[in-house]
């Protein structure tokens, strides 16, 4: 079984409600099709309802089993409204600005998951939204989680055909969130992309802190930060299998790794890559997405107190449906 079958298979063992603010785009759409097909989450789709099913019909899609939530007719406007006054109030906003912000999607369905009321377990958005639109409600209204010291965002890559990382799968971090995290941050990322890794694909992780240098062949700034992220690293997480400045090859490949880095606990096997800065992030992911013809879920987030999850916009239905699967698990936990 696939990585994103076995997701899905958690997934259906305590079905939680997904709630998804893109409803008007087909894709989304489509994964919600899937979702209530195979029986793995319940799905609430916010948006112009009579929009919303005139596009599933004339796409011929069902979405027969999915909630729709117009924010303007919805009961909970006027108290979801009052919610964002009284958690943004002292940032300056009114009532009337909350209002408006409110009949937002992406904003109404975060409040949505911060009311424990409507007992909704996550959202995926992204598709048609920035990152920046997505996170910045979830930080504003969801927070981040009590042991969180950074919020960031990583990739699950599965990759066919493939014996490197665990038969495939990989964990890229941060591909998605943090432009040029420091050496304190790089090892909050790999601290949050381990603990992501054991809890999504239920193996030892084994984290290998990427650079253009392997154990000192080359020396800049870019490496000596990475140097001091490992540093860091391994006096927070002894336990954790980790090494770094690592080139990519030395850290997946064993060949590689036996000449580069023969006394590395990690090089050579490595299953979570943590790139140095968001360009080296971004482009690994995409290369491996489209010259490897990978599976990309994400950008998935961690460190917020409810699982919110992030789309690339380049994604299809299926890699929407996959993150609804990897949501609601994530939601189990």
């Amino acid at each position: 079984m696939d990585f994103i079958e076995s997701i899905k298979e958690r997934a259906k063992k305590d079905i939680k409600t997904i709630v998804l603010p893109e409803a008007e785009d087909i894709r989304t759409l489509k994964a919600t099709e899937v979702t209530l097909k195979e029986k793995y989450a319940n799905i609430i789709l916010i948006g112009n309802e009579q929009q919303i099913l005139e596009n599933a019909s004339n796409n011929n899609i069902d979405i027969k089993g999915a909630k729709i939530i117009e924010p303007k007719t919805s009961e909970n406007y006027e108290k979801y409204a009052n919610l964002l006054y009284e958690l943004r109030k002292n940032k300056g906003i009114t009532i009337e600005k909350a209002k408006e912000i409110a009949l937002d999607p992406v904003y109404f369905g975060m409040l949505m998951v911060k009311d424990e009321e409507t007992k909704v377990d996550g959202l995926v958005s992204g598709a048609i939204h920035s990152t920046a639109d997505t996170l910045r409600p979830a930080l504003q209204i969801l927070k981040t989680a009590p042991d969180t010291k950074l919020v960031s965002a990583f990739f699950v890559m599965v990759v066919p055909e493939c014996n490197y990382g665990e038969n495939g799968t990989f964990i890229f971090g941060d591909c998605g969130l943090n432009s040029n995290p420091t050496a304190e941050e790089l090892s909050e990322i790999a601290i949050s992309s381990s603990k992501s890794f054991t809890q999504l694909v239920g193996k030892e992780p084994k984290v290998a802190m990427l650079s253009y240098s392997t154990y000192g062949s080359a020396n800049s700034s870019l490496t000596e930060k990475v140097i001091e992220a490992t540093k860091i690293l391994k006096e927070k997480e002894p336990n954790l299998k980790a090494d770094g400045e690592l080139q990519v090859d030395s850290a997946i490949i064993p060949e590689v790794a036996k000449s580069k880095a023969p006394e590395s606990n990690v090089a050579g096997e490595a299953n979570v890559l943590i790139f140095p800065d968001l360009d080296a992030g971004n482009i690994g992911y995409k290369l491996v997405q489209r010259l490897a013809k990978a599976e990309a879920y994400g950008p998935l987030c961690q460190g917020i107190s409810k699982p919110v999850n992030d789309l690339s916009r380049g994604c299809s239905y299926k890699d929407i449906a996959g993150v609804i699967a990897i949501t609601a698990v994530q939601a189990q936990m």
